[in-house]
């Protein structure tokens, strides 16, 4: 299989293990910077042009787009499609994930757990919001923030007023989110592939960071997922239609609370935490869907231990 890697960091390490992956399973790998594509649209024959050349069309790709990039690297996701190419992850996929506000109301119809969540245009009724979410501290996050920047801890309702008036003013659109104390700084990170939690680590901020991001100092642990963990994890994943994901959850006196499902996460972290051959496990998806598409049979897949969603999750 002739595999291409969407990735403007060939250096970094999901990259490189994707790679490496693949390559061990007998397929062809080749690191595409898609900011480097040039898409050409003619009567029934979408294709790419790739450093000035035709792109040879690879059987899949698998998208490693960044949230900077999220619009041009979409169009070329979109455009592979087009060209009848598989994708790991699909286009729409990505965009739905990517928006912080729309990934919210999807998964909030779906009735996954989450954080109580506001959005608003009204500086006016920023009290009576704040109050809403469960009143000071808040959190604040930026609808175009990645890897924790663009969020804030407002330890006040006035504080809170100040920082929403701030980026208001930006013109910058952002959510409030109820604070969940219990969670101590600390969250889960449940690596789906394919309808599969297939590795899990818990991230705890550094000392005095209410943010878990390993971008932030963060370190991650190998965790055990409970049942309803699992199947917040499976449900998100699905409800957003993504055939890989990192789901970002809080420990909370409620259950787990679906904070982000990053829709192209780090595998340094949760490979290291786990000592999981997660890289693998993406291509082995991504060759079964390709043999799904040729109609012959994907190799069995090696025995892990399989989500088990509660029945009322399931849709």
């Amino acid at each position: 299989m002739k595999l291409a890697i969407l990735s403007r960091e060939p250096q970094s390490y999901s990259t490189k293990r994707l790679v490496a992956a693949a390559i061990e399973r007998g397929h062809e790998a080749q690191v595409v910077d898609h900011l480097r594509c040039n898409l050409v649209l003619e009567k029934g024959q979408p294709s790419i042009l790739y450093r000035g050349q035709p792109l040879a069309r690879p059987d899949a790709i698998i998208p490693r787009i960044g949230a900077s990039v999220t619009f041009y690297g979409t169009a070329v996701v979109r455009q592979f499609e087009m060209m009848k190419v598989r994708t790991a992850i699909d286009s729409q996929s990505i965009v739905r994930s990517r928006d912080k506000l729309r990934s919210m109301q999807i998964l909030s119809r779906a009735g996954v757990g989450m954080p109580k969540t506001a959005f608003t245009n009204d500086t006016d009724e920023l009290p009576a919001l704040i109050e809403h979410v469960g009143g000071a501290p808040v959190i604040i996050k930026l609808l175009e923030g990645t890897q924790g920047l663009g969020v804030v801890l407002a330890e006040s309702a006035k504080a809170a007023q100040s920082v929403i008036e701030a980026f208001h003013n930006l013109k910058a659109r952002i959510l409030v989110q109820e604070f969940i104390d219990e969670a101590k700084g600390a969250d889960v990170r449940a690596f789906v592939v394919d309808g599969e939690v297939v590795g899990a680590m818990r991230r705890q901020g550094k000392e005095g960071e209410f943010r878990s991001n390993l971008h932030r100092g963060g370190t991650g642990t190998l965790v055990k997922l409970s049942r309803a963990e699992k199947a917040a994890a499976l449900l998100a994943t699905k409800a957003l239609g993504l055939g890989v994901a990192g789901v970002d959850m809080l420990q909370s006196k409620r259950g787990p609370l679906v904070l982000e499902v990053n829709s192209s996460p780090g595998l340094e972290g949760i490979e290291k935490a786990t000592g999981l051959d997660i890289a693998g496990r993406i291509i082995d998806y991504t060759e079964a869907l390709t043999l799904r598409k040729r109609g012959g049979k994907a190799k069995p897949k090696p025995q892990h231990e399989k989500a088990s969603p509660d029945p009322a999750a399931a849709e």
